[in-house]
Parts: C-alpha cells; sequence; structure tokens
C-alpha cells in the first residue's frame, strides 16, 4: 500500500507540472511559432538523456519507439497546439478532457483491463470539473479546433494505453530518451515547414525553453512512465486532471487571476474524481 502510494504521488508530479506550461509559454514565449516551440522541447532534452544513458533501441523497438514518440509527442504535441489557437483555452482543456475516458476503452481492447462503472463516473465526473474550472459563457466553438483536440486526446490516450503494452526492456530514464528523441525527430521536418525562420534567442526565451524541455517533458516524462509501468492506465489517466487544476491556480497565484465559485466547485470535483478513481482500482485490487 505505501509503494502504491509512492508511485501515484511520483506520477501525479508530471501533470501538475504541466500545468505550467501556458503560464511559461505565455510569459516566457510569447510570439513564438508552435511547432519550433515543441520540436525544441522534446529534441534537445531527448538528446541530452541519451548522452546519459548511452543506450539505443534494439530490433523491433525502433519501430515501437517512433510509433510511441509520435502518439506522446509529436503528433499529441502538434494536435494540442492546433486546438489551442483554434479554440479558447477552456474548450480546448474540455475537449482534452475526454482522455481517461478514451483510455478505458483503449485498455479494454488492448489490454483486457475490464471496465469498471467506477473508473467510468471518475473520468465523467473529472471532465464536468475540469468544464466549471475553465469553461467561460462568452466559449466559442470551432469544429476545427474540436476535431485537432479529440484527436490529440486519442493520441495520448493511444500512447498511454500501448507503453503499458509494450514494457520496455530498459529504465524509465532510457525509455523517455528514445521516446522524446524520436519525437523530437519527428518534428523537425514540420518545424521547418511552417516555422522556417527561429526568434531570437532572450533570457527569458532560454529560461521558458529550459524548464519546458528539462523539468516539463524529460523530468515529467520519465515519472509519467514509470507511473504507467506499475499503475493501471485508467488510474494514471486520470492523474492528467491535475494539468488544468495546476494551471487555474498557477494563473490566480501569478496572474491575479480571481477564481469564481464555478472554478471553486470545478477544483473540488476534479480533486474528488481522482479520488474516486484510486478508489475503483483499490476495491478491484482488493477483490
Amino acid at each position: 500500500m505505501k509503494a502504491r502510494a509512492t508511485d501515484l504521488w511520483l506520477t501525479a508530479i508530471a501533470p501538475a507540472i504541466w500545468g505550467s506550461t501556458y503560464i511559461v509559454t505565455t510569459e516566457f514565449l510569447a510570439g513564438w511559432p508552435p511547432m519550433t516551440v515543441a520540436m525544441l522541447r522534446a529534441l534537445p532534452a531527448g538528446l541530452l538523456l541519451l548522452l546519459v544513458v548511452r543506450q539505443l533501441p534494439r530490433g523491433a523497438w525502433w519501430g515501437r519507439v517512433f510509433v510511441l514518440g509520435a502518439l506522446n509527442f509529436s503528433f499529441f504535441w502538434a494536435m494540442l497546439f492546433v486546438s489551442a489557437y483554434r479554440l479558447p483555452g477552456g474548450v480546448a482543456a474540455t475537449v482534452g478532457a475526454v482522455q481517461p475516458l478514451l483510455v478505458i476503452g483503449l485498455a479494454y481492447v488492448l489490454l483486457r483491463s475490464p471496465i469498471r462503472p467506477l473508473s467510468i463516473v471518475a473520468a465523467l465526473a473529472g471532465l464536468g470539473g475540469v468544464a466549471l474550472l475553465v469553461l467561460t459563457p462568452r466559449a466559442t466553438l470551432d469544429p476545427v479546433g474540436i476535431a485537432a483536440g479529440l484527436a490529440g486526446a486519442a493520441s495520448m490516450a493511444c500512447g498511454t494505453v500501448l507503453s503499458r503494452r509494450w514494457q520496455p526492456p530498459v529504465s524509465p530514464l532510457t525509455f523517455t530518451a528514445w521516446q522524446l528523441t524520436a519525437g523530437g525527430l519527428l518534428l523537425v521536418p514540420v518545424s521547418l515547414a511552417l516555422d522556417p525562420v527561429l526568434p531570437a534567442f532572450t533570457t527569458p526565451s532560454l529560461l521558458g525553453l529550459a524548464w519546458l524541455g528539462l523539468v516539463g517533458a524529460a523530468l515529467t516524462y520519465i515519472l509519467w512512465f514509470r507511473g504507467i509501468a506499475r499503475l493501471e492506465s485508467s488510474v494514471v489517466s486520470s492523474l492528467g486532471f491535475l494539468s488544468p487544476l495546476t494551471a487555474v491556480v498557477l494563473g490566480g497565484v501569478f496572474l491575479q487571476q480571481t477564481l469564481t465559485a464555478a472554478q471553486i466547485a470545478g477544483l473540488v470535483v476534479v480533486i474528488c474524481s481522482i479520488g474516486v478513481a484510486q478508489r475503483a482500482q483499490a476495491r478491484a485490487g482488493s477483490r
């Protein structure tokens, strides 16, 4: 039980830190092209970790690493940015919050994990909590943005489930190095095609890129893939609700954004939904 609690807390650090992405991007990387930011977030961090582990994939793992790199990083981040640019942040976050539901379905198909009613309740409650947390009455809908948000959520869901199915023969550190490098390499031609000229580097932009790459990608994904290997997929995906929660809290602390009653209610619902997801797995384990 103590080991499981440790796994949960360590895994939860990842989405909590991902919640800082919005404030770091807007405050330190304003005006930077999104695909360039995504590529510079993944590739340098992946290459740095490769220098540390000094180990390359072998055999079938070359193909698997590029598939996972595309699902967890390249395609996911590309769709995330398209959604973010075409939709208000609240709508984009709410669309992305369908990921835990997708993970439950994919885990049933690919991993033969049973579908537990309590897990579905937790996922729906988390989705509702995120909607309360980030949606505004003036939110507008864009079909392309909605499609991109759903595609990004599906991509990350597939990456989460396949990362558990393809248990790597290496440590989470090495596994993260492989995927970040593969995802970054896949983003290079996209970045060059869409954003051919790099903006000038400044101290704030370097600090922002260092945070997003070293902490927001390298460190967090080591913890995330470690959690995927040790916890059930639906439990791990439910922790993703911490990302919009953290983003709203940071906005209130650093940008003096006042929380409404609906947002406070959303905070409570999101936290409760995560607790229900853990309880669903704990009850299944006790049986």
